[in-house]
Order: C-alpha cells, then sequence, then structure tokens
C-alpha cells in the first residue's frame, strides 16, 4: 500500500474531535479502508495484507479494502493528500 486515500468524491474519512483520519470509515457492520497502490505487486496481495493488519482492530466488524488507485510511489503521495 503506498497511501490512504479520501475515496470518491473525497467522503471516505472518520472524524474525531480534533481531526479526522481520511480513508478510513467505520461503519455499523464494516470498516471501509480506501487506499491508492505501488504498480507491481499483485493487488489480492495488498487488500490481504491490509485485512491482517485491521481485522484485529475492526472487532466485530467486516474490513472492506477499497482500491482506489494504482499509481508509481510519487503519485501515490499526490492522491493521498487529495
Amino acid at each position: 500500500m503506498s497511501a490512504l486515500t479520501r475515496g470518491p468524491y473525497g467522503t471516505a474519512a472518520t472524524y474525531l474531535p480534533g481531526g479526522s483520519v481520511p480513508g478510513v470509515c467505520l461503519r455499523d457492520e464494516a470498516v471501509e479502508i480506501h487506499v491508492a497502490v505501488r504498480y507491481g505487486r499483485p493487488i489480492p496481495e495488498i487488500v490481504a495484507g491490509v485485512r491482517e493488519v485491521v481485522s484485529p482492530l475492526s472487532g466485530d466488524r467486516r474490513v472492506d479494502v477499497m482500491v482506489e488507485d494504482v499509481t508509481d510511489t510519487e503519485e501515490a503521495r499526490k492522491v493521498g493528500r487529495s
């Protein structure tokens, strides 16, 4: 994974007192993680790795990983900031 993204229309975020976490949406039944990935590694492998890291923190929620973009390293940094 290269960067968390705000997803389509810039709406993927969790809002907390004092700020937000872009690219992470907490839902009743799922946690959505929106990412931009670097070209070269298989996407299913990246998705499995993200789920492996997030699942212990998600409680009973399903972990949905949305791959929003596939880029080179520099482009992924730009996507993560938008």
